[in-house]
C-alpha cells in the first residue's frame, strides 16, 4: 500500500492511522448541523480538533445526508472560502469536502491540501480541476445515486465488487490524466446508498477494496447504520460505535478515518497501536 499521501503541502505519512476531523460549515448535517455554521465557529472547532489530536481537517459547506438539498454555488463558496483562507494558517492538511469544480477551484487557488469529493469527480469540470494542479490529494468516494435518493432506492446484491469496479474505474480516469497514484485516496461510502447489511460487508470485507495498493479512508462516525444495530437513535449519541467502528476499520486496513469524536478516536487508536506493536515483538521472536 502506497505509505504516503500526497497534497499540496503535506506528504502524510500513513504508517500509522490517520484522523481527519470533520468541520461542517453547515445548519444542517445531520449530527452536528449549526454548531459550527459561522466562520469563527468552524475556525474555534478546527483548532479544537487540533488539539484533540486531528491529522487533517476536512471542510464542507454542504449536507449531504440522506436527503439534503443541494446547496447554490454562491452559499457554499460563502461558507467554506473564508473557514479555508483561515484554516490554512493552522499548519496541518486542510481537505475540502466539495463536489462542485468551482468551489474546487476557489480551494486549490487558496492552496488547500486535499479534495473530498462525494461524487469521486464526476460531475463535469470536477476532473478537469484536480487533474490540473500539480499536487493536491483527492479522495474518491463512492456513492449510488445521489443524496436526495440513494437511501430511497439503495444498492442491490453483492455491494463490494461494485464497489471495487467503480473506484478502480475512477481511478483509471485520473492516472490516464497524469495524477500519480499516491495522491489518490479511496473511500466506499458508508452509508451513501447502501442498506445496514451492505456496509457491514463493506466492513467485513475491506480487504478486497485494497488490492489496487492505495489507501482507503473509512468514514463511518455518527452513521445510521450504527444506530440500526445499537439502537441509539440521536446521531450526537453515537460516539462509542463510531469509536468502535473506526478502529476495526484500521485493523482491517483503512489509512485514515473520518470522524466527529477526535479526542475519542485518537485515544482508541493508540491503543490498538500499542496491541499491534506488542504482536509485532511475538511474531519476530517466533
Amino acid at each position: 500500500m502506497t505509505a504516503v499521501w500526497q497534497t499540496t503541502r503535506f506528504a502524510i505519512d500513513l504508517a500509522r492511522p490517520q484522523v481527519m476531523g470533520i468541520v461542517n460549515v453547515t445548519p444542517d448535517s445531520f449530527s452536528d448541523g449549526g454548531a459550527h455554521a459561522s466562520t469563527h465557529a468552524a475556525l474555534l472547532h478546527c483548532e479544537q480538533l487540533i488539539e484533540e489530536g486531528a491529522d487533517i481537517l476536512d471542510i464542507g459547506g454542504e449536507s449531504t445526508r440522506p436527503g439534503s438539498p443541494a446547496v447554490p454555488l454562491e452559499e457554499e463558496l460563502a461558507r467554506v472560502v473564508p473557514v479555508v483562507r483561515e484554516a490554512l494558517r493552522l499548519r496541518v492538511p486542510v481537505s475540502v469536502d466539495t463536489y462542485k469544480p468551482e468551489v474546487m477551484h476557489a480551494v486549490l487557488e487558496l492552496g488547500a491540501d486535499i479534495i473530498n469529493d462525494i461524487w469521486a469527480l464526476r460531475r463535469p469540470g470536477a476532473l478537469e480541476v484536480v487533474c490540473a494542479h500539480p499536487a493536491c490529494g483527492v479522495c474518491l468516494m463512492h456513492m449510488h445515486r445521489d443524496p436526495q435518493t440513494m437511501q430511497v432506492a439503495p444498492m442491490s446484491g453483492d455491494v463490494v465488487p461494485a464497489v471495487r469496479e467503480f473506484l478502480e474505474l475512477q481511478v483509471t480516469a485520473l492516472t490516464n490524466r497524469g495524477v500519480r497514484p499516491e495522491r489518490i485516496v479511496l473511500d466506499p461510502g458508508v452509508g451513501f446508498g447502501k442498506t445496514v447489511r451492505q456496509n457491514f460487508a463493506l466492513l467485513a470485507r475491506q480487504a478486497e477494496l485494497l488490492g489496487s495498493g492505495l489507501p482507503l479512508l473509512a468514514g463511518w462516525s455518527r452513521k445510521s447504520s450504527l444506530g440500526a444495530v445499537t439502537g441509539i437513535e440521536a446521531a450526537g449519541e453515537r460516539m462509542v460505535p463510531s469509536v468502535a467502528a473506526a478502529v476495526l476499520a484500521v485493523d482491517k486496513g483503512a489509512a485514515i478515518v473520518r470522524v466527529h469524536d477526535v479526542r475519542e478516536t485518537v485515544a482508541a487508536l493508540a491503543v490498538w497501536q500499542a496491541m499491534n506493536r506488542e504482536r509485532h515483538r511475538e511474531e519476530t521472536r517466533q
